[in-house]
């Protein structure tokens, strides 16, 4: 799914830039055996779309988003990208964000790249829209499916919003299409959902907003481990317009480590790891293999 994933870690405190040292990043191998190139499949599944946005992730909390999610770092995250593409890819200068949810890490890195930004929630477009004007190009497209008909230096998915992607094979073609629409020589940043070894059966998790005319809190129960793996979100919202009560279901792949990898070679990008990444949940960065 295209806006960014709404399912916050068991570490939300931000934790500030921090430096990239090569030591932590994984270098992984080529794959050892050859493996059919899936890049091509993209064009078929963009014959074959989906039905279009129907609500079935955020329902009615894209304008709470910002708020909810306030305890994230974006100026350290977007810190921490300029880093590594300062490192890998110095004379980069165009920039897409895929699952842009409400455009914070755009407004944030617009003053070093030309940055473009697709999301498959209309509303969420439309919020990014408010934020960034009519200069930043913004539309609504699937991750897996979409076609812009041009490249950029970076091309990058984060908050864990892969995950949407439900399925092995849903996985490798977006990945495939984020390669895709990358230039040559150009990274693709990819942070992973939680892997499934990590995954808390039974962890009750809230979040609350306290603000002056807005009051929320949204509680989830993490579900028995499955494949794929649906989180119920229950939100209490108050505002001045009165007091509502809404769920959310949010239907995500439990991938693997070697799930991600594996979806990068098959694109044809070798890949390295940093375990920590933004927001501890890590992050892969492809490059022209």
């Amino acid at each position: 799914m295209a806006a960014a994933a709404a399912v916050e870690g068991p570490d939300p405190v931000p934790r500030g830039l921090r430096e990239l040292p090569s030591q932590r990043i994984i270098r992984l191998p080529p794959v050892a055996e050859e493996v059919p190139c899936v890049v091509a499949e993209a064009a078929a599944h963009r014959a074959q779309r989906t039905a279009p946005y129907d609500g079935d992730v955020f329902r009615r909390s894209q304008r709470f988003y910002d708020a909810i999610y306030s305890f994230k770092g974006y100026p350290a995250e977007a810190e921490m990208l300029r880093a590594i593409v300062r490192e890998r890819r110095p004379d980069a200068r165009t920039l897409l964000d895929v699952a842009c949810g409400t455009g914070k890490h755009l407004e944030l890195l617009r003053g070093d790249f030309d940055v473009a930004g697709v999301d498959l929630d209309p509303e969420m477009v439309a919020l990014a829209r408010e934020r960034l004007g009519d200069e930043v190009p913004l539309q609504v497209e699937d991750m897996a499916e979409f076609d812009l008909g041009r490249t950029f230096d970076v091309v990058m998915c984060l908050f864990s919003s892969i995950a949407y992607t439900k399925t092995e094979d849903r996985l490798n073609s977006a990945v495939a299409n984020l390669a895709r629409h990358a230039a040559r020589d150009g990274l693709v940043l990819v942070e992973p959902w939680f892997y499934p070894e990590d995954w808390v059966p039974g962890h009750v998790d809230a979040n609350f907003v306290d603000r002056d005319g807005l009051k929320i809190a949204r509680m989830s129960l993490s579900p028995p481990l499955s494949d794929p793996l649906t989180m119920t979100f229950h939100y209490l919202v108050a505002t001045t317009e009165g007091v509502e009560s809404f769920t959310e279901d949010h239907v995500v792949g439990m991938f693997t480590h070697q799930h991600y990898v594996s979806a990068f070679q098959n694109a044809g990008l070798a890949v390295d790891h940093d375990p920590e990444g933004p927001m501890s949940r890590g992050l892969y960065i492809g490059s022209s293999a």
